[in-house]
């Protein structure tokens, strides 16, 4: 089958495209014919090598953390899905490869796709997904009434959890650039902080939750923003001590986690705040619960360029940029 291959780990490097042989089908797994792939700056990073300690790859892998397609069969002990049926998931982490014609995927990652999206909106889907409905369900508790700072509005991330939190009747501001300011209020954000001319340290006060994806910069200045008793939750590191646990990292890597976040902590712990970092997990019973949230109409796709296979690098490319409103997918079929 054809796949984009990385062959070595390097800043901004070029994926090859060859092939690679049939993935092999687990008795838990369904085998997808892949139609389009959602695009992720985790994919860049990986990429880049800066996942290199503490993810199970080593070149020459897949990359890819979003796929909606086919199932073309199933192993022997699934029951929820059959051939025939449209689907679509992120795969989980040592599994992923959704650059590619088809994918083994576990059962418990993989979600019928939402019937009012095309194969390329639901591509665009899970990982940003998953990311939102873990940190503002699962890890802050989002409540009616709360109110919560997402910096990068305009983004992949940015432009699920903005309707995420609105759903859950939040009060959300965000940030974004003088561009995408009608983006982001159209998506329901309350308080739109143009960063071009705004500090939101200066502007913000009293929130109980921030989602950063941003630079350390940015993290520390949110502290400011939060109320005591308020989280910080960090997508864009640095990672921390629980973080290191979950993913069974060895005593050296733990410690590296430790240190690499303990100025962060410190400084939350101070002011009576919670500080942790995220990196979202498959879940395929929570994507069949975003998918009634879309089935519904309370959330929609944000897709900005849709890339045809062949392009993947120049899709990577123009992700790198950082100027996308919302998600970068490529189309194989």
């Amino acid at each position: 089958m054809r796949a984009f291959i990385l062959d070595t780990y390097q800043k901004s490097g070029i994926l090859r495209l060859g092939n690679r042989p049939e993935p092999a089908v687990g008795d838990e797994d369904v085998l997808v014919e892949i139609h389009a792939a959602g695009l992720n700056p985790l994919d860049s990073k990986i990429r880049d090598g800066a996942f290199k300690p503490i993810l199970p790859y080593r070149p020459p892998l897949i990359l890819g953390h979003d796929l909606a397609g086919w199932v073309v069969r199933v192993g022997a002990n699934v029951r929820r899905f059959t051939a025939g049926d449209e689907v679509y998931a992120r795969p989980r982490d040592g599994r992923v490869g959704t650059l590619a014609e088809r994918i083994a995927v576990h059962e418990d990652d993989l979600a019928l796709k939402p019937r009012n999206l095309t194969m390329e909106e639901a591509a665009s889907i899970p990982l940003v997904g998953l990311t939102a409905w873990q940190a503002l369900v699962d890890r802050a508790g989002l409540r009616k009434g709360q109110k919560i700072l997402i910096h990068a509005g305009s983004g992949g991330v940015g432009t699920f959890v903005i309707q995420l939190a609105k759903h859950l009747d939040a009060t959300v501001a965000t940030t974004t650039s003088t561009a995408n300011v009608d983006l982001v209020r159209n998506l329901g954000a309350d308080v739109v902080i143009d960063y071009k001319t705004q500090d939101f340290d200066k502007v913000l006060t009293g929130y109980d939750v921030v989602l950063n994806s941003l630079d350390g910069d940015t993290l520390h200045k949110s502290l400011s923003v939060l109320k005591p008793g308020g989280k910080l939750i960090s997508i864009s590191g640095p990672p921390d001590p629980d973080f290191a646990r979950q993913q069974g990292l060895n005593w050296g890597l733990r410690q590296l986690m430790r240190l690499l976040s303990f100025g962060i902590r410190r400084k939350a712990k101070g002011r009576g705040l919670a500080y942790s970092f995220l990196f979202m997990r498959a879940d395929g019973g929570q994507l069949s619960q975003i998918t009634a949230l879309i089935e519904a109409g309370a959330i929609r796709p944000i897709m900005d360029r849709v890339f045809p296979f062949e392009a993947t690098n120049e899709a990577l490319a123009y992700l790198d940029t950082g100027r996308s409103k919302g998600k970068v997918v490529v189309r194989l079929k």
